[in-house]
């Protein structure tokens, strides 16, 4: 018995020492472990919540266009810019704000939409949708150098024919045919045949002669 009680104190006395000696620092590693998970379970509802709210204001943006509620596009999808940008719901609706100013013909309302949506995407598919469009609206401003940038960044293979097309545009606004005519040709030669857009290009590339590949 007596060794026994021996054995035990011998634990408990090594048990104190390493508490004297670690348990500041077990305590301060338990406590960070805590506040890291109940910072993460805050992420991830506030993340939620963000996104539920985003996509009602959405769907007021889409109703607001539906029914030619200028007014009322503009201010769903201001909000969404402003206090919802972290969702997936800011950069759509800035494509619609900038579609929306370009029936209105503010060109320097939709542009500035538009490079937003670019910068702030995370959907690869999205941030090309964004920049084939900024690059329309520069074009139309004859910004052509701007234009010729936006376009020359990388982008998805499914959006090439569509970057080719566009750059063809912007080159034919500059006089230069024959670079026209070979991303007219580079853009043709990606589309598949039940493109319906594929005629449009063939159309361009007739225009301006010689064989389509």
């Amino acid at each position: 018995m007596a060794t026994y009680d021996l054995d035990e104190q011998e634990r408990l006395d090594e048990l104190k020492a390493w508490w004297k000696r670690w348990g500041s620092l077990a305590m301060l590693g338990l406590a960070v472990a805590i506040a890291a998970a109940a910072g993460w379970r805050y992420w991830q509802n506030h993340t939620l919540t963000q996104t539920l709210e985003a996509a009602t204001v959405y769907e007021k943006l889409t109703q607001s266009l539906a029914a030619n509620d200028a007014k009322g596009a503009r201010e769903a999808g201001g909000m969404l810019i402003d206090q919802y940008k972290g969702t997936a719901y800011a950069p759509r609706a800035a494509l619609l704000l900038a579609r929306l100013n370009v029936t209105g013909k503010d060109m320097k309302s939709a542009q500035a939409q538009l490079e937003w949506a670019a910068a702030n995407s995370k959907e690869p598919a999205i941030k090309d949708l964004a920049r084939l469009r900024l690059a329309g609206v520069q074009l139309d401003q004859k910004q052509y150098e701007a234009a010729q940038k936006t376009l020359s960044g990388t982008h998805s293979d499914a959006f090439a024919p569509r970057f080719n097309d566009l750059k063809g545009d912007v080159l034919l606004a500059q006089g230069k045919q024959a670079e026209a005519r070979a991303a007219y040709q580079a853009a043709f030669g990606a589309m598949k045949e039940n493109n319906p857009y594929r005629n449009i290009v063939e159309l361009k590339l007739d225009a301006l002669g010689g064989e389509i590949k």
